[in-house]
């Protein structure tokens, strides 16, 4: 089964109109309310700690259908960190699986209520996957944002690029890839390199629902971001 970013990469073909269609449906069976994953209670923490550093996202922060929520991208960047010498810090995966940016900014407050200095946020396929409104993800993604510097002026914050569904149409592909690039110019936040580089539409690298990374796919996605979060913790 190709993933739903095929499009991204000449080497692999279109999926079908039904492949299209079941991959859709496995994102909105995939929602808060029917398959919640939430990790905040998963940290790679060092003794003594000081800095939160918080991943917030959907099911691919979360690491839907590892053996763990170690070997999900947030924790391996957390022992990246830890290995490049970055001390007193814990790595908190904020992940809900099916999660939107509506459901985001419904649980922002609360996630942030125990502080945060550095804030990756990783949310908009899942709209993207219902058609919503580039308008309406982008406004939510903002005030996430917004409320994120709210909580701490001085917070570091990285929005996570990704990329559009390939049967939602050039139209709303543009729409939709703009917005990351928008809120990054607009809020003055950094912004990554889009997540899946050299994960989407590798067969080996995604689960049998063609969706999900494995454990190597995480390792890959780790790296692709890495450089982005490691460049924030400087900062701090």
């Amino acid at each position: 089964m190709k993933h739903f970013f095929s499009i991204l990469y000449p080497r692999i073909n279109f999926f079908s109109k039904q492949s299209a269609l079941a991959l859709m449906i496995s994102f909105a069976f995939c929602s808060p309310d029917s398959d919640k994953i939430s990790n905040e209670k998963n940290k790679v923490e060092n003794p003594n700690k000081n800095v939160k550093i918080i991943f917030f996202g959907d099911s691919l922060t979360a690491g839907l259908g590892l053996s763990h929520p170690d070997d999900a991208f947030p924790a391996l960047i957390g022992k990246k960190l830890q290995k490049d010498g970055l001390k007193n810090f814990e790595i908190i995966n904020a992940g809900v699986s099916g999660d939107t940016t509506s459901g985001g900014l419904a649980r922002i407050e609360w996630t942030i209520s125990r502080g945060v200095d550095v804030f990756i946020l990783e949310l908009g396929a899942n709209d993207c996957s219902m058609g919503k409104d580039p308008d309406l993800i982008e406004h939510n993604l903002t005030k996430i944002i917004q409320m994120v510097k709210g909580k701490n002026p001085k917070a570091k914050i990285l929005l996570v690029k990704m990329k559009a569904f390939p049967n939602m149409g050039e139209k709303y592909t543009k729409r939709f890839e703009r917005i990351y690039e928008n809120i990054s110019r607009k809020e003055n936040v950094s912004l990554s390199p889009f997540l899946l580089i050299d994960v989407a539409g590798i067969q080996e690298l995604n689960q049998l629902d063609g969706i999900h990374p494995t454990e190597k796919g995480h390792e890959i996605m780790a790296e692709n971001i890495y450089a982005s979060v490691k460049e924030l913790t400087t900062k701090l």
